[in-house]
């Protein structure tokens, strides 16, 4: 069915309301408006779905949504009676129809007579990967788009161990999503219906509790918390999401006295007014709380994005001024403080493993190297990271004490299987208070780490390409890597080339070629003559190439040097 055949089934179809039909009315003269919307369907990959909220296949509406739920409802079933009646839990974020999307997911799995738990409210991300283990669900929805701008939103789908849908799974779900009809094959029940009949439940302050309890037991060094309590201060802002219940709670349990929390940035809103994105990893977003932090003098400023999966941080410099933490950067002294905390109070495990993936800072394999410990490194993704960790500790070759990405995700503990930014601030907290019991903030700690292990420095580049011209551009730019490999990136030759989709990684002055480990991936890296390592993959959420130029140096102006000729030349790769 070509692009206009699916605009006008959609236009006809009784399933759409008054509203999405005149929506769909006003573009019936822009066929390029109607290609963008039905030239093909959102795809459904391990992190389920994610694209701008409007009517259409390529869209984020009520329909995909159910259109998606009823073909992972046919997954589930096919498990058998056990596995619908375990369940499935559904959360959702502060997006505009996030509720909606959650309740729609609700009604379809009901329908189908799988039990569901839904939150009566809002929750983090992490609290849903929990409650899947908690309840021992068989499955799991959150209706989020984490970071990304307004006009978005997504549908990430959860396995029985809280980690993301495996692949084979997905590509079930995927290919259910062909066969069934978008709008004739959908399952639905009114949701009160299927509350009184016991097949909808609603979860509430019961797993806060329980989640809270968890993500505070990670705190390894109450001494030095208790020791500046009364006088640290902290700036928190949730940029008008969920973590703007559990967050500053888990602090206060923690016992830190002095927490203000950014008032404007604290209403939910899914439009995220005071900010153009609601990033932590886009410092004008902290534009508020550096106000704050300024009028009250405080130590440490926090951000968690709108599903708080994701946080971010600014300290002091050496100047006084308020600077913002990479999430590279954050995650090294979180690494090398948590080894220190567990060798300080003996609760180092035996074989214990560091966590990180390709496009992650080589800091952190450095800083478990030199001291003793193992790593292992896998794509990019949580749900990667948390399968590494389930088969480590299950064959007992490792015991994995932290887990990280460089897009300001942290994972600690074994009770969720996802980047996790509530339990991150206790641990960046106490982490923050310890120093401070030294007389250092975060920033002394940071240059300590790059004293102790060398110089590191990385920058990530986002080639946008919106549309379906960008995404076809895309594909090709990709392919075209994946053929010719380049020898050379700004005039410093390629030592090797690391293709994670062959799973090869080629010496080019030899041509000998040997596998590796990761394989399966659309990235190619390439290791230089400097020892720069510069990636390349798109984006599974957004329309772009990222571009990840990792340096490190003996000397910091060699390494800033080294960044900046990188970066130049990363355009270019559009061309």
């Amino acid at each position: 069915m070509c692009y206009m055949e699916t605009y006008k089934k959609w236009l006809n179809s009784p399933a759409l309301s008054a509203a999405e039909k005149a929506e769909l009315e006003a573009i019936a003269d822009n066929e390029k408006e109607i290609e963008s919307r039905f030239f093909g369907p959102l795809e459904f990959g391990t992190a389920g779905l994610r694209g701008t909220m409007c009517v259409g296949l390529h869209h984020m509406n009520r329909h995909i949504v159910g259109h998606a739920t009823q073909a992972f409802a046919e997954v589930v079933k096919a498990e058998g009676p056990e596995a619908m009646e375990r369940g499935v839990a559904i959360a959702c974020d502060s997006r505009n129809h996030s509720q909606e999307f959650a309740e729609q997911a609700a009604s379809v799995m009901a329908a189908n007579g799988i039990k569901v738990k839904i939150y009566d409210e809002l929750r983090p991300t992490p609290e849903l990967s929990f409650a899947v283990r908690h309840y021992n669900c068989i499955a799991g929805i959150n209706v989020t788009a984490s970071h990304n701008p307004k006009e978005y939103n997504g549908y990430k789908v959860y396995w029985s161990d809280g980690a993301q849908l495996p692949p084979v799974h997905a590509d079930t779900v995927a290919a259910k999503m062909k066969e069934l009809d978008v709008f004739a094959d959908v399952k639905t029940m009114d949701l009160e219906e299927a509350k009184a009949k016991g097949l909808v439940t609603v979860l509430s302050t019961e797993t806060d509790e329980a989640f809270l309890a968890k993500a505070l037991e990670q705190v390894i060094d109450h001494e030095a918390v208790a020791k500046v309590a009364d006088e640290f201060s902290i700036v928190y802002t949730p940029f008008h999401g969920t973590g703007h219940k559990l967050v500053p709670e888990a602090l206060k349990r923690m016992g830190m006295k002095n927490v203000i929390c950014v008032p404007e940035q604290m209403v939910i809103d899914g439009n995220f007014p005071t900010v153009k994105s609601p990033n932590p990893e886009n410092p004008e977003g902290f534009a508020l709380a550096v106000e704050l932090a300024k009028a009250n003098n405080c130590d440490l400023i926090i951000g968690t994005d709108p599903d708080a999966d994701r946080v971010g941080i600014m300290v002091r410099n050496a100047q006084g001024e308020y600077e913002v933490f990479t999430g590279n950067q954050t995650g090294v002294i979180l690494f090398d403080y948590l080894v220190g905390a567990r060798k300080r109070n003996n609760m180092m495990p035996e074989n214990a493993y560091a966590l990180t993936t390709i496009v992650s800072t080589p800091m952190v394999p450095a800083v478990a190297v030199a001291n003793g410990l193992n790593y292992a490194k896998t794509f990019t993704g949580f749900k990667f990271l948390a399968e590494k960790k389930d088969k480590l500790e299950k064959s007992g070759e490792g015991n994995v004490i932290f887990s990280f990405e460089e897009s300001y995700g942290y994972m600690l503990g074994d009770f969720v299987r996802d980047k996790d930014a509530v339990t991150a601030v206790v641990s960046i907290v106490e982490m923050a208070a310890y120093y401070a019991s030294q007389g250092k903030t975060l920033f002394n700690a940071l240059r300590d780490c790059y004293n102790k292990y060398g110089f590191y420095q990385e920058k990530t580049l986002n080639l946008v390409m919106p549309g379906l011209d960008g995404m076809n551009k895309m594909a090709e730019i990709m392919k075209g890597l994946h053929a010719n490999p380049k020898t050379e990136v700004a005039g410093t030759a390629v030592v090797t080339v690391k293709d994670y989709q062959t799973g090869l990684a080629t010496d080019v002055a030899t041509g000998a070629a040997t596998e590796m480990e990761l394989k399966g991936s659309n990235v190619v890296e390439y290791n230089l003559a400097d020892g720069t390592i510069f990636i390349i993959r798109p984006s599974g959420t957004e329309p772009k190439i990222k571009v990840y130029i990792l340096c490190n140096d003996a000397d910091e102006a060699a390494c800033a040097e080294k960044v900046a000729k990188y970066a130049a030349y990363a355009p270019s790769i559009k061309d």
